[in-house]
């Protein structure tokens, strides 16, 4: 498993909810390659609950959805915006719980429009929460020009994430 290098890091203005590390009110996520997937290890906390101890559930849909992007992102080398989203809540997420892994891949691509499998593994590896998002992804022109998105790179070593 590869860590995945966060292309917007260091870019005046970017302050993304769900990647930027150092958003104080964001979710701080980081991404892996591991084969077809791309993968992320989230520690839940207290002030994103919504009943006691329990990961709410719009966190979980940010969570499921910046994953995707981060698919395309990686997968494809350009990016885009969510169209749809459709979200199973299946078991709950302890807030106490020491990490969360979030799983994504590429389930179809049609021209632009890409279907993306994602799901919320809990601490013993149980399936809670799953999602499929349609993304609209843009032209690498237009991410090149536009956005300055010049790619979406690997760490060269291998790694297994800390918990």
């Amino acid at each position: 498993m590869k860590k995945i290098i966060n292309p917007w890091k260091g870019v005046e203005g970017y302050n993304c909810f769900g990647c930027a590390p150092h958003n104080e009110a964001g979710v701080k996520m980081e991404f892996y390659e591991d084969g077809e997937e791309i993968i992320s290890i989230w520690k839940p906390k207290p002030e994103y609950q919504g009943w006691i101890d329990t990961l709410h559930g719009g966190i979980q849909a940010v969570l499921l959805d910046e994953i995707c992007a981060w698919v395309i992102l990686r997968k494809l080398q350009t990016t885009g915006v969510t169209s749809k989203m459709e979200t199973r809540y299946l078991k709950s997420i302890r807030t106490t719980d020491s990490h969360v892994v979030l799983r994504a891949s590429i389930k179809e691509i049609r021209r632009n429009i890409v279907l993306v499998d994602a799901a919320i593994y809990n601490k013993d590896n149980e399936l809670c929460t799953q999602a499929m998002c349609t993304y609209f992804t843009f032209s690498k022109e237009k991410v090149k020009e536009e956005m300055k998105f010049m790619g979406c790179e690997v760490e060269p070593e291998e790694m297994i994430p800390l918990i």
